[in-house]
């Protein structure tokens, strides 16, 4: 092991062992040291002889503002969130389709939504389970792997975290172990970031693990960060719908996005608030529609032993319920400790060791890294970040895995399902890849060979295209991520479907239970012209009132006593810029061009009465004193975004 204190030594040093065939593996996400990779791309763009291919996931960049509004709201917040973080230099030419033809980027999950019409990102995608990418990432002939790395407190420097990435990273290495030991040349790089958490136990590893360690104080950039977003009305009905579904005693896994921060927030307050809780689930006769189900397999009471956290992402979510004392029941690594321990036995609080949270990798806001490395002693040792290969299935430590996962719930998003139960979650159906399976189909299948699991699958009943809403339920779909016979619990904001195990016909029917009124009838009969379901049926009456205007009565209601708020885990928006963002949206809803011109030729038509209410609004974006013609046309768009938003 070598240590070097620059970043170009080091790209040096790879290629003169390599040669002019390079294979560079990278962590997913935050752990790509991006100073390191950009001077590996930059020799290969230099030298056409140098063949380059890099093989990651989630290649993070920050926002890309399109309209000249979105540019003037984002600019600042960018700065300010951002700072010095430095991209990727192989992103912005992936996105516009010139990446040298002497390199080639596969990635197995895009930022969702980026690469959409990238014909170049879309013909290099790699589907493979997150289960497997270790595997695949070595079949490829990975030569070259690097990773930015936590330097520890040691004078000597003889340990390095792995931090945020050791899923595959670990599961990578001994592979690399293996080519090695077979007589092949293969580099491993660390570079160290101290703003980096330092994750202990497995994630830590010898820094011989590394050929190259790499101690440039001049890459120690801004980290990446995922700002907390806001959680809008239909998905916090979605998270408490599932949130009754969760088991005290058992054990959680949520996806990333604002319907597992929906989930979390619902779950908080079922535990600190639970009156408000039950009131909220009693308007909307959660409680009584479900009560079989409750009662069998959740809960709406407070969490009196916890959950325990098993997840292949540790996101943001996880860290509040740990704050919030929901995340709090032990998992032991020795088997008869554990059945004793589920058995009554014994008391796990009179135990050392025990882990309240196993988690593969983890990305999120500023504030989260922050409360990571801010951990004391005790919680520390309470949370260890895994290899992909223990988190996402049970083979291997079978029996350890199934006694510490009880009551698992395997809780994750989907775009859309039909009326069967298939679900799409990462492409659509004409073979356009929008992000990637990740490890969805590996914790669904997972509730189907624990006892007493269940996977239970998000989605929003309805999506808003411009002016035109469509459902989410449909009759059938040309891509299916997650199949049929895998069909197990569906939520959306109208309620739950329970799927396993049951007929054609009663699945259909519970699908239409939680589909928006709106769009019944119309299912129904592609179902009954089918042959899949009986002409005379009708959707219960209880049913069929599912429309968004009675959430919304629901909603209103429960936010003046303080519930639902826009950002329920803190905000990296100011108070003006909340405001902003949703008058922005609101806008972004009516981009159909004609719709566009049209609001505002009305909005240069009204009076500014408003303006002095909207001053700080106006000034944020620069608009206090417009100009020429277009800046008049932006102020008068925004008031009346702001207008329309105005709470």
């Amino acid at each position: 092991m070598v240590t070097v204190t620059d970043i170009e030594s080091a790209a040096d040093y790879a290629v003169k062992i390599l040669g002019n065939r390079v294979v560079m593996g990278l962590p997913l996400g935050l752990g790509k040291p991006v100073q390191f990779v950009n001077a590996i791309y930059r020799r290969a763009k230099a030298n056409p002889e140098l063949q380059l291919t890099i093989i990651t996931a989630l290649s993070l960049s920050r926002p890309k503002p399109g309209s000249e509004l979105e540019k003037r709201f984002l600019q600042p917040f960018i700065e300010r969130v951002w700072g010095d973080y430095e991209e990727l230099d192989y992103i912005q030419d992936q996105a516009c389709q010139t990446l040298p033809p002497n390199v080639t980027l596969h990635e197995f999950y895009f930022k969702p939504g980026s690469m959409v019409g990238n014909s170049t990102a879309q013909q290099n995608y790699i589907s493979t389970n997150y289960t497997f990418v270790a595997r695949d990432i070595n079949s490829i002939g990975v030569n070259l792997f690097a990773q930015m790395v936590s330097p520890s407190n040691e004078p000597a420097l003889k340990h390095v975290s792995l931090s945020c990435n050791p899923e595959v990273t670990l599961d990578l290495l001994d592979r690399i172990e293996d080519r090695r030991k077979a007589g092949e040349t293969i580099v491993c790089v660390g570079q160290l970031h101290p703003g980096m958490p330092y994750m202990a136990h497995e994630a830590e590893v010898e820094t011989d693990r590394f050929d190259v360690i790499v101690d440039d104080t001049k890459a120690h950039k801004t980290l990446f960060s995922t700002p907390n977003m806001p959680v809008e009305m239909l998905d916090y009905f979605v998270g408490l719908n599932a949130s009754v579904l969760l088991r005290d005693n058992g054990t959680l896994q949520i996806g990333i996005g604002a319907l597992g921060d929906a989930l979390v927030y619902n779950a908080l307050l079922r535990h600190k608030n639970n009156l408000a809780y039950g009131a909220v689930l009693s308007e909307l006769n959660i409680s009584e529609n479900y009560a079989e189900l409750i009662a069998e397999f959740g809960g709406i009471k407070k969490f009196s032993n916890g959950l325990y956290g098993c997840s292949e992402m540790f996101i943001n979510g996880f860290y509040r319920l740990i704050e919030g004392g929901v995340i709090k029941r032990q998992v032991f690594n020795d088997l008869g400790l554990q059945c004793k321990v589920n058995n009554g036995e014994i008391d796990p609080t009179t135990l050392d060791d025990g882990v309240i949270m196993h988690g593969g990798f983890f990305l999120g806001p500023t504030d989260f890294y922050q409360g990571l490395k801010n951990l004391s002693a005790d919680l520390s040792n309470q949370i260890h970040m895994k290899r992909i290969s223990y988190v996402n299935h049970l083979y291997g430590d079978e029996d350890l895995k199934r006694a510490q996962r009880q009551h698992a719930r395997f809780i994750n998003t989907v775009f859309n399902v039909n009326l069967l139960g298939a679900a799409a979650a990462d492409q659509l159906e004409n073979g356009q890849v929008i992000s990637g399976v990740g490890g969805q189909y590996n914790f669904v299948a997972q509730a189907h060979e624990l006892e007493g699991a269940r996977s239970i699958l998000l989605l929003r009943s309805t999506r808003t295209r411009v002016d035109e809403t469509l459902s989410n339920i449909v009759w059938s779909y040309g891509h299916t991520t997650i199949p049929r016979h895998l069909r197990d619990i569906v939520v959306t904001e109208y309620g739950i479907a329970d799927l396993r195990g049951k007929p054609d016909n009663e699945v259909i029917k519970a699908m239409l239970n939680i589909t928006d009124s709106r769009f019944q009838t119309s299912l129904l009969l592609q179902a009954v012209e089918a042959g899949k379901l009986e002409a005379a049926y009708k959707v219960p009456e209880q049913f069929r009132q599912n429309t968004p205007e009675r959430l919304a009565e629901v909603y209103k209601a429960h936010r003046k006593n303080g519930l639902f708020p826009n950002f329920p885990f803190g905000s990296d928006f100011t108070y003006t810029e909340e405001n902003l963002l949703q008058a922005l949206g609101w806008l972004k809803k009516k981009s159909k061009p004609g719709s566009l011109l049209e609001l505002g030729r009305k909005a240069l038509q009204e009076d500014e009465s408003d303006s002095v209410h909207f001053a700080a609004h106006l000034q944020r974006m620069g608009l206090e004193k417009p100009g020429h013609w277009r800046e008049h046309l932006y102020r008068r768009l925004l008031l009346a975004g702001l207008k329309a938003t105005d709470s």
